[in-house]
Protein backbone atom coordinates (compact mmCIF):
# COMPACT_ATOMS: atom_id res chain seq x y z
CA UNK A 1 0.00 0.00 0.00
CA UNK A 2 1.02 3.50 -0.64
CA UNK A 3 0.65 5.60 2.60
CA UNK A 4 0.48 9.57 1.43
CA UNK A 5 1.46 12.06 3.61
CA UNK A 6 1.05 15.40 3.00
CA UNK A 7 4.86 16.73 2.98
CA UNK A 8 5.60 13.51 4.43
CA UNK A 9 4.47 14.67 8.12
CA UNK A 10 0.90 14.12 8.28
CA UNK A 11 1.18 12.19 11.86
CA UNK A 12 -2.37 10.39 11.28
CA UNK A 13 -1.51 8.47 7.89
CA UNK A 14 1.84 8.02 9.61
CA UNK A 15 0.32 6.07 12.24
CA UNK A 16 -1.94 4.22 10.25
CA UNK A 17 1.82 3.39 8.07
CA UNK A 18 3.48 2.55 11.36
CA UNK A 19 1.00 0.45 12.34
CA UNK A 20 0.89 -1.69 9.22
CA UNK A 21 4.93 -1.86 9.19
CA UNK A 22 4.96 0.93 6.24
CA UNK A 23 6.51 3.75 5.00
CA UNK A 24 4.75 7.03 4.46
CA UNK A 25 5.24 8.35 0.78
CA UNK A 26 5.61 11.95 0.58
CA UNK A 27 2.63 13.70 -1.75
CA UNK A 28 4.95 16.68 -3.29
CA UNK A 29 7.06 13.36 -4.47
CA UNK A 30 4.35 11.43 -5.92
CA UNK A 31 3.08 10.83 -9.06
CA UNK A 32 0.08 8.67 -9.94
CA UNK A 33 0.99 5.71 -12.13
CA UNK A 34 -1.67 3.77 -13.61
CA UNK A 35 -0.23 1.21 -14.42
CA UNK A 36 0.30 0.33 -10.58
CA UNK A 37 -2.73 -1.43 -8.81
CA UNK A 38 -1.18 -1.21 -5.47
CA UNK A 39 -4.04 0.59 -3.17
CA UNK A 40 -3.50 4.15 -1.94
CA UNK A 41 -4.20 5.28 1.65
CA UNK A 42 -5.03 9.48 1.69
CA UNK A 43 -6.14 11.84 3.81
CA UNK A 44 -8.03 14.91 3.26
CA UNK A 45 -10.89 15.76 0.26
CA UNK A 46 -8.58 17.73 -1.03
CA UNK A 47 -6.67 14.91 -2.36
CA UNK A 48 -9.69 14.62 -5.05
CA UNK A 49 -8.32 14.54 -7.90
CA UNK A 50 -5.77 11.44 -6.64
CA UNK A 51 -9.12 9.75 -5.99
CA UNK A 52 -11.00 10.95 -9.09
CA UNK A 53 -8.03 9.07 -11.06
CA UNK A 54 -8.93 6.04 -8.54
CA UNK A 55 -12.14 5.81 -9.48
CA UNK A 56 -11.55 5.63 -13.09
CA UNK A 57 -9.09 3.32 -13.01
CA UNK A 58 -10.84 1.13 -10.86
CA UNK A 59 -8.01 1.27 -8.02
CA UNK A 60 -8.95 0.96 -4.63
CA UNK A 61 -7.85 3.76 -2.33
CA UNK A 62 -8.59 4.00 1.11
CA UNK A 63 -9.90 8.18 2.40
CA UNK A 64 -8.93 9.14 6.29
CA UNK A 65 -10.58 12.02 8.00
CA UNK A 66 -12.10 12.78 10.91
CA UNK A 67 -13.76 10.31 12.69
CA UNK A 68 -18.04 10.24 12.94
CA UNK A 69 -18.35 9.63 16.91
CA UNK A 70 -16.49 10.26 20.15
CA UNK A 71 -14.35 13.53 18.93
CA UNK A 72 -16.63 16.09 21.25
CA UNK A 73 -16.01 16.11 25.03
CA UNK A 74 -17.40 12.99 26.48
CA UNK A 75 -16.79 10.57 29.23
CA UNK A 76 -15.11 8.74 27.44
CA UNK A 77 -12.62 12.04 25.53
CA UNK A 78 -12.93 14.17 28.45
CA UNK A 79 -11.05 16.91 26.57
CA UNK A 80 -12.94 16.59 23.22
CA UNK A 81 -9.16 15.86 21.53
CA UNK A 82 -9.77 14.74 17.89
CA UNK A 83 -9.23 10.79 18.53
CA UNK A 84 -11.19 9.17 16.09
CA UNK A 85 -10.41 8.99 12.49
CA UNK A 86 -12.36 7.70 9.77
CA UNK A 87 -10.99 4.86 7.33
CA UNK A 88 -13.46 4.33 4.20
CA UNK A 89 -12.57 2.58 1.31
CA UNK A 90 -13.31 3.69 -2.02
CA UNK A 91 -15.66 6.55 -0.77
CA UNK A 92 -15.36 9.61 1.31
CA UNK A 93 -18.07 8.43 4.04
CA UNK A 94 -19.95 5.04 4.59
CA UNK A 95 -22.96 5.58 3.27
CA UNK A 96 -24.62 2.03 3.65
CA UNK A 97 -25.99 -0.46 6.32
CA UNK A 98 -23.57 -3.63 6.57
CA UNK A 99 -24.13 -5.88 10.01
CA UNK A 100 -21.34 -5.87 12.48
CA UNK A 101 -21.10 -6.77 16.15
CA UNK A 102 -21.81 -4.01 18.31
CA UNK A 103 -19.11 -4.15 20.61
CA UNK A 104 -17.28 -0.91 19.12
CA UNK A 105 -20.12 0.76 19.54
CA UNK A 106 -21.03 -0.20 23.00
CA UNK A 107 -16.70 0.94 23.76
CA UNK A 108 -17.98 4.59 22.60
CA UNK A 109 -20.83 4.89 25.81
CA UNK A 110 -23.75 6.44 23.56
CA UNK A 111 -26.90 5.78 23.42
CA UNK A 112 -30.01 5.85 20.55
CA UNK A 113 -32.32 8.44 21.32
CA UNK A 114 -35.95 8.75 20.86
CA UNK A 115 -36.44 11.12 18.27
CA UNK A 116 -37.47 14.44 19.23
CA UNK A 117 -40.27 16.20 17.59
CA UNK A 118 -40.79 19.22 19.60
CA UNK A 119 -38.29 21.25 17.92
CA UNK A 120 -38.43 24.86 16.79
CA UNK A 121 -35.98 25.22 13.74
CA UNK A 122 -34.48 23.79 11.07
CA UNK A 123 -30.68 24.29 11.17
CA UNK A 124 -28.99 24.58 8.32
CA UNK A 125 -25.19 23.63 8.57
CA UNK A 126 -23.34 25.26 6.23
CA UNK A 127 -20.28 23.20 4.44
CA UNK A 128 -16.80 24.21 4.07
CA UNK A 129 -15.26 25.39 1.11
CA UNK A 130 -13.30 22.02 1.28
CA UNK A 131 -16.05 20.11 0.13
CA UNK A 132 -18.04 22.95 -1.66
CA UNK A 133 -14.96 22.92 -4.40
CA UNK A 134 -15.27 18.87 -4.22
CA UNK A 135 -18.79 18.64 -5.66
CA UNK A 136 -18.73 21.89 -7.41
CA UNK A 137 -20.73 24.27 -5.54
CA UNK A 138 -20.89 28.05 -4.64
CA UNK A 139 -21.48 28.28 -1.11
CA UNK A 140 -23.45 31.20 -0.87
CA UNK A 141 -25.70 29.67 -4.12
CA UNK A 142 -25.96 26.74 -2.26
CA UNK A 143 -27.11 28.51 1.31
CA UNK A 144 -30.10 31.07 -0.83
CA UNK A 145 -30.80 27.88 -2.46
CA UNK A 146 -31.41 25.89 0.03
CA UNK A 147 -33.46 28.91 2.07
CA UNK A 148 -35.45 29.00 -0.55
CA UNK A 149 -36.42 25.88 -1.19
CA UNK A 150 -37.00 25.42 2.33
CA UNK A 151 -39.19 28.51 2.80
CA UNK A 152 -41.44 27.25 -0.06
CA UNK A 153 -42.28 23.98 1.85
CA UNK A 154 -41.69 25.15 5.76
CA UNK A 155 -42.62 28.26 7.86
CA UNK A 156 -40.84 27.10 10.50
CA UNK A 157 -37.57 29.98 11.36
CA UNK A 158 -34.51 28.40 9.55
CA UNK A 159 -30.81 29.12 11.53
CA UNK A 160 -27.63 28.85 9.59
CA UNK A 161 -24.91 27.60 11.60
CA UNK A 162 -21.59 28.53 9.17
CA UNK A 163 -18.61 26.18 9.55
CA UNK A 164 -16.28 27.07 12.36
CA UNK A 165 -12.48 26.22 13.52
CA UNK A 166 -12.51 22.85 15.65
CA UNK A 167 -11.38 25.04 19.37
CA UNK A 168 -14.28 27.32 18.12
CA UNK A 169 -16.73 23.89 18.00
CA UNK A 170 -15.55 22.38 20.78
CA UNK A 171 -16.39 25.24 22.88
CA UNK A 172 -19.51 25.87 21.40
CA UNK A 173 -20.94 22.49 20.34
CA UNK A 174 -23.77 21.78 17.49
CA UNK A 175 -25.51 20.18 20.86
CA UNK A 176 -26.38 23.63 21.56
CA UNK A 177 -27.64 24.08 18.46
CA UNK A 178 -29.97 21.01 17.93
CA UNK A 179 -31.97 21.75 21.23
CA UNK A 180 -34.15 23.67 19.43
CA UNK A 181 -33.94 21.98 16.09
CA UNK A 182 -36.45 20.27 14.45
CA UNK A 183 -34.59 19.20 11.60
CA UNK A 184 -31.20 19.44 10.19
CA UNK A 185 -30.04 20.26 6.71
CA UNK A 186 -26.68 19.91 6.00
CA UNK A 187 -24.42 18.85 2.26
CA UNK A 188 -22.60 16.38 3.38
CA UNK A 189 -21.37 16.83 6.69
CA UNK A 190 -20.19 14.49 9.62
CA UNK A 191 -23.34 16.71 11.67
CA UNK A 192 -26.39 14.49 9.68
CA UNK A 193 -24.98 11.68 12.08
CA UNK A 194 -24.58 14.03 14.99
CA UNK A 195 -28.23 14.73 14.75
CA UNK A 196 -30.11 11.25 14.16
CA UNK A 197 -27.62 10.01 16.95
CA UNK A 198 -29.24 13.05 19.14
CA UNK A 199 -32.82 12.19 17.65
CA UNK A 200 -33.07 14.84 15.36
CA UNK A 201 -34.01 13.96 11.54
CA UNK A 202 -31.68 14.67 9.21
CA UNK A 203 -31.29 15.91 5.37
CA UNK A 204 -28.05 15.36 3.63
CA UNK A 205 -28.03 16.43 -0.40
CA UNK A 206 -24.85 14.73 -1.13
CA UNK A 207 -23.69 10.95 -0.05
CA UNK A 208 -22.71 11.41 3.60
CA UNK A 209 -22.40 8.46 6.33
CA UNK A 210 -26.66 9.44 7.45
CA UNK A 211 -27.46 8.70 4.03
CA UNK A 212 -29.21 5.54 5.09
CA UNK A 213 -31.22 6.97 8.04
CA UNK A 214 -31.86 10.62 6.72
CA UNK A 215 -33.59 12.51 3.09
CA UNK A 216 -32.22 14.08 0.40
CA UNK A 217 -35.06 15.70 -0.52
CA UNK A 218 -35.64 19.15 1.34
CA UNK A 219 -38.86 19.48 -0.06
CA UNK A 220 -39.84 16.69 2.52
CA UNK A 221 -39.07 18.79 5.66
CA UNK A 222 -42.43 18.81 7.26
CA UNK A 223 -42.49 15.22 6.57
CA UNK A 224 -38.78 13.99 8.10
CA UNK A 225 -37.55 10.53 8.09
CA UNK A 226 -38.16 8.83 11.60
CA UNK A 227 -36.24 5.42 11.71
CA UNK A 228 -37.15 2.75 14.00
CA UNK A 229 -34.57 2.60 16.79
CA UNK A 230 -33.23 -1.16 15.71
CA UNK A 231 -32.41 0.63 12.15
CA UNK A 232 -30.51 3.36 13.64
CA UNK A 233 -28.81 0.65 16.50
CA UNK A 234 -27.60 -1.14 12.86
CA UNK A 235 -26.40 1.26 11.42
CA UNK A 236 -24.60 3.03 14.19
CA UNK A 237 -22.72 -0.35 15.27
CA UNK A 238 -21.69 0.03 10.75
CA UNK A 239 -20.12 3.15 12.01
CA UNK A 240 -18.33 2.57 15.13
CA UNK A 241 -16.43 -0.28 12.60
CA UNK A 242 -15.62 2.16 10.12
CA UNK A 243 -13.61 4.87 12.80
CA UNK A 244 -10.66 4.22 14.77
CA UNK A 245 -8.81 5.82 17.69
CA UNK A 246 -5.69 6.92 17.03
CA UNK A 247 -3.72 3.89 19.02
CA UNK A 248 -5.67 1.31 16.43
CA UNK A 249 -4.17 3.56 14.22
CA UNK A 250 -0.79 2.80 15.64
CA UNK A 251 -0.94 -0.39 16.73
CA UNK A 252 -2.53 -2.19 13.07
CA UNK A 253 -5.83 -2.89 14.69
CA UNK A 254 -7.42 -0.61 11.78
CA UNK A 255 -5.65 -2.12 9.19
CA UNK A 256 -6.74 -5.47 10.37
CA UNK A 257 -10.31 -4.94 10.71
CA UNK A 258 -10.08 -3.75 7.14
CA UNK A 259 -7.98 -6.29 5.89
CA UNK A 260 -5.61 -4.06 4.66
CA UNK A 261 -2.80 -6.12 3.11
Amino acid sequence: MIYLSKNGSDEYVNMFAMGMDGTPTNDKEFDYDATNPEPILLRGILKHKVMRKCWEDKRDFYYMDSGYLGNYKSPINPNGWKWFHRVVKNDLQHNEIIDQPSDRWDQLKYKIPKWKKDGKNILVVMPSEKPAKFYGIDMLEWREQVIDTLKKHTDRPIVIREKQDRPTRIIKTIYEEFDNAYAVVTLQSIAATEAVLYGIPAFGLAPNAASPVSLEDITKIEQPYYPDSDLVYKWACHLAYGQFHIQELSDGTAGRILNVR
